[in-house]
């Protein structure tokens, strides 16, 4: 069954679209024969810069749904993931909470996190900082670094907890210390524009126009590569990392002593 439907989805893509769906689908000999999650993952990773046509992105479901139906956790986590970017096609968010809630439940971390994210920005449910709170407190109890930043941001605006900028900053220097390989991908640039903003401003800590700088370009170059890999959503960070230097410049040359030359 899965080899037929392969067959007319492979048919329906566009090579201009697609290119590297269609490649997979090439070098694969027998679909009923690779794993349906193993199947759905490198489907999700094709062309990811370019909108999902609509009969993959139901293939994909399917896929998903399989590995579900057969206890996968992961699947559950990463349709919900699938439904919440939407590829520019099918976003659901009522549905992202279902499967994040479902994988959750299962104590999936990643899930949880995600979770945590629908409750803090109101995706499809009302927004609720405790229960964020109490997402992004599991997964900082078992070392994920971007659920401990996100306490860190709740810190900082006094959501669900009291607002406290000295703590929120010491959270966001500790993700840098717990930071490793793995984690600086999703961490480092966030986190540096975050802090950049701290120094700028005197927030929770001295403020330090130099320091903002050099923060604020360090978060340049990490959201450069995050939005180059096509997670879209920090689009508004990269430019406010940008924005964020012309201020701290601005500050910084008014502090210059320029002598005029003969």
């Amino acid at each position: 069954m899965t080899e037929e439907r392969r067959g007319k989805v492979h048919l329906a893509l566009d090579p201009e679209n697609c290119p590297e769906a269609i490649a997979y689908f090439e070098r694969m000999k027998d679909a009923d024969s690779v794993p349906s999650y193993q199947l759905a993952s490198d489907l999700v990773n094709c062309d990811k810069d370019k909108d999902m046509p609509r009969e993959l992105f139901g293939f994909i479901v399917s896929l998903y749904e399989d590995s579900i139906s057969k206890g996968n956790t992961d699947a559950m986590n990463d349709l919900g993931a699938l439904y919440y970017d939407g590829r520019g096609c099918c976003q659901d968010f009522a549905k992202a909470v279902h499967y994040y809630t479902m994988a959750a439940e299962h104590g999936h971390e990643l899930a949880t996190e995600n979770l945590g994210y629908c409750y803090y920005y109101g995706r499809s449910i009302p927004v609720d900082y405790e229960k964020a709170f109490q997402c992004f407190a599991r997964g900082a109890f078992t070392g994920r670094l971007v659920s401990l930043y996100k306490i860190g941001d709740m810190y900082r605006k006094g959501y669900f907890v009291d607002k406290n900028p000295e703590e929120a900053f010491k959270i966001y220097e500790r993700c840098l210390e717990l930071m490793t390989g793995h984690d600086e991908w999703y961490v480092a640039g966030p986190v540096y524009l975050r802090l950049g903003y701290m120094y700028l401003d005197g927030f929770g800590t001295e403020k330090d126009a130099f320091i903002a700088l050099k923060c604020f370009q360090e978060a340049e170059c990490f959201l450069y590569n995050m939005v180059a890999d096509c997670d879209v959503m920090y689009t508004g960070s990269l430019k406010a990392s940008v924005s964020g230097q012309e201020r701290a410049r601005s500050e910084l040359a008014g502090k210059l002593h320029v002598r005029s030359w003969p």
